[in-house]
């Protein structure tokens, strides 16, 4: 971490550029304050704001300094923290932020404010309101030139940006940096912390029906005896609403483990019968024929068996969603760039059953098709 160099002082006096001897407190002689020392952006996801630049406001956040001495002091503040640019903070990696100073007042009289390069220095710009650039300190000024006094405020409003991929992440994050307001001649300091998290953008799934298949009352003689039986398929409809366009995939969880009749990520258990027999197996099928979303003219599918490092070749062909590899789409046939941002997916899914042969149930009593799974939503 980067900050600013302190400086080292004489304790005599010194004179610069028409300014006044300096005058150093004690440090029990003056006091220093900060409004608050806790800066919070609050939470931020993809929904919050359509920029058109790279960069996204986060907000502002207001802050007032108040610096009392007993004696008259030279009221010079410093900010140490870590540069961005000229005129920015660094907040992380993918953000910053700027602090804005003015409505200063000295004394119970309204005063300019100056920048300066460290304590005792010309300043080098002066006005009512002053951008705090990084390396560089706060003074009060009048007539161009530094005053010392008794009591010292000055309200800050700090605006926070974060570039678009911050907002772009697959789990909760937490930004959090510190900056620290040195008062140096009245010997004390105070620190002040931003924060920021951001979340992926919400997304709902919802399946037709409340997600139940119902495929009736069998009877044994329905069933095969020695060899496995397929029911008539069965169609759902699978509905994900984003709060924000957002590229995601789908994966399946099969809440009857172990049960399946087949060993493979794209078969899920129908659970046991009354002497711990596998039922049968299910499966689910998308096919992108029969899926929508957005403004898109048609959509394609592709799928990642290594958790969307990589993506297979983006087709038009149905596919039943697995366990372990995430199910996804794009609107471009051939693309191995992955899915695209989505905000409201429309799609048809056909349910595929399975009933092992008679001759490996108990059948004794009556046997309930009790297949469960879960899909979810992966943001990428």
């Amino acid at each position: 971490m980067k900050l600013s160099r302190p400086l080292l002082f004489s304790l005599g006096a010194l004179t610069l550029g028409g300014f006044a001897p300096l005058t150093w407190a004690q440090a029990d002689e003056c006091q220093f304050n900060l409004s608050q020392t806790l800066l919070d952006y609050g939470l931020m996801n993809r929904a919050i704001r359509q920029d058109a630049t790279s960069d996204r406001t986060l907000g502002e956040r207001r802050l007032s300094l108040n610096l009392h001495c007993s004696q008259p002091t030279d009221m010079t503040v410093l900010y140490r923290a870590i540069t961005a640019t000229a005129e920015r903070f660094r907040f992380d990696e993918r953000g910053t932020y700027e602090m804005r100073i003015g409505d200063a007042v000295l004394d119970g009289q309204s005063v300019d404010l100056g920048l300066i390069a460290g304590v005792g220095q010309v300043p080098t710009e002066t006005a009512s309101s002053l951008i705090w650039r990084p390396e560089h300190g706060i003074v009060p000024v009048q007539a161009g030139v530094a005053v010392q006094g008794h009591n010292f405020s000055a309200q800050l409003v700090l605006t926070a940006w974060a570039q678009e991929q911050a907002l772009q992440v697959r789990d909760a994050v937490v930004w959090e940096t510190t900056g620290l307001f040195d008062a140096v001649a009245a010997g004390r300091s105070r620190t002040a912390t931003l924060r920021a998290s951001f979340a992926p953008a919400a997304c709902q799934p919802e399946l037709s029906n409340g997600g139940v298949v119902d495929f009736g009352r069998l009877h044994k003689n329905d069933l095969n005896t020695d060899k496995s039986t397929r029911l008539p398929p069965k169609s759902l409809t699978l509905r994900v609403s984003c709060d924000a366009p957002t590229p995601f995939a789908l994966r399946m969880q099969d809440n009857r483990e172990g049960s399946a009749t087949v060993d493979s990520e794209i078969y899920y258990g129908l659970n046991v019968d009354n002497r711990n027999n596998k039922i049968g197996l299910y499966s689910l099928e998308f096919d992108p024929a029969l899926t929508s979303a957005d403004s898109y003219t048609r959509l394609y599918r592709t799928d990642s068996t290594t958790s969307g490092v990589a993506w297979s070749t983006a087709s038009s062909s149905p596919i039943p969603i697995g366990s372990k590899s995430y199910l996804g789409f794009t609107d471009s046939a051939g693309s191995t760039a992955g899915p695209v941002e989505i905000q409201n997916l429309s799609a048809g899914v056909t349910v595929d059953a399975v009933i092992a042969p008679t001759s490996s149930l108990d059948l004794s009593n009556a046997v309930h098709l009790d297949g469960s799974g879960t899909i979810e939503i992966i943001y990428l």
